[in-house]
């Protein structure tokens, strides 16, 4: 990504909320500074939820993104609600489903999001980014401080949550719902018939990793990932599927569960992907976006500058409208978690 949205990045990581819009229903915003010591790993955690506390003058800061103002450390409400983690993309960040985010805050829900650690656009770990057994760990870490957090355990319905994530997020989110990945079988395959699906261009050169010792030793030490606590899972253009090879890695799999895939994702392609997931998992909800939409069509919609400068990313075919893509994957995404958190 280019200075400008690190820049801005960088200024919201310091406390400073930025929006390019303004609506009536006001949503909260909180940044926990979360860390794991188990396994060494800072965890920085995003929180979106209702509030009654309206938007202030120094909420209206710029953004490279269009957005709803939030409201900065704004007043908790009151009551239980019920709670989605949400995970990114490789070489994202917390913030990078922020229209989702913002989606299920005004319809009820809190949502928390974290910062992937050496697997962020800030900061890029070529390792951290073939260990996906540590994302699902992230997640599980992230609820359990949310739980035991002072506040927030006050706020949080703990029978109602659920978890949504995109790319290598939907990967993440459906390992917690108990996907068992064969690391070999996926590595094989990027290795060869695969290899186009390694070229991401987040991290470009991945491949001279695949063979690094330390990386197969620990592919082997991989703890259980299902986390039971987790209700329904919402998996947006999941990716790594081709690690999984027959219904016997997905036996575990017992709770509701919905994909979304793009017909014309290069990242994710959804032959290997969406759809091959959804055979895989036998009841599983499924929508496919037709036409030009691609992988990067569910990143936050960008203003003009940004799409110029950043085209890969942000800048879609003229066919496709990211907000209305957005509209519909958050509306389905309400209406999948309020129909199984109940």
């Amino acid at each position: 990504m280019n200075k400008l949205l690190i820049l801005a990045f960088l200024l919201f990581f310091h406390g400073v909320t930025f929006a390019q819009s303004n609506r009536v229903t006001y949503i909260g915003q909180r940044t926990l500074p979360l860390n794991d010591p188990t396994r060494n790993r800072p965890l920085v955690t995003e929180v979106w939820y209702p509030t009654t506390d309206s938007v202030q003058k120094s909420d209206k800061v710029f953004s490279p993104f269009i957005r709803q103002y939030t409201v900065r450390n704004g007043r908790l409400p009151t009551g239980k609600y019920p709670l989605i983690l949400l995970s990114h993309g490789t070489g994202g960040g917390r913030l990078t489903l922020e229209w989702l985010a913002q989606a299920l805050a005004q319809s009820g829900f809190i949502v928390a999001a974290v910062d992937h650690w050496g697997n962020t656009f800030y900061n890029k770990i070529p390792l951290e980014f073939l260990k996906p057994w540590e994302r699902p760990q992230d997640i599980s870490f992230a609820l359990t401080a949310l739980l035991q957090n002072i506040e927030f355990c006050k706020i949080i319905n703990p029978q109602k949550i659920g978890a949504a994530g995109f790319s290598i997020g939907g990967y993440t989110v459906l390992c917690l719902a108990g996907a068992e990945l064969n690391y070999h079988t996926l590595i094989t395959f990027y290795k060869t018939v695969g290899h186009k699906e390694a070229e991401i261009p987040e991290l470009p050169g991945i491949a001279r990793y695949f063979d690094d010792s330390s990386l197969i030793t620990a592919s082997k030490r991989v703890p259980s990932l299902q986390d039971k606590r987790i209700k329904a899972f919402f998996a947006i253009s999941p990716a790594l599927g081709a690690g999984f090879t027959g219904k016997q890695q997905v036996k575990l799999v017992k709770q509701p569960v919905y994909l979304i895939g793009a017909q014309s994702d290069s990242i994710a392609p959804v032959k290997t992907n969406a759809r091959h997931y959804h055979q895989l998992l036998s009841g599983a909800g499924y929508f496919e976006f037709p036409g030009k939409a691609g992988h990067y069509v569910m990143l936050n919609d960008a203003i003009e500058e940004v799409k110029k400068s950043d085209a890969t990313y942000f800048k879609d075919d003229d066919s496709v409208n990211r907000g209305q893509v957005h509209a519909k994957t958050a509306s389905l995404a309400v209406s999948f978690f309020k129909s199984n958190l109940k």
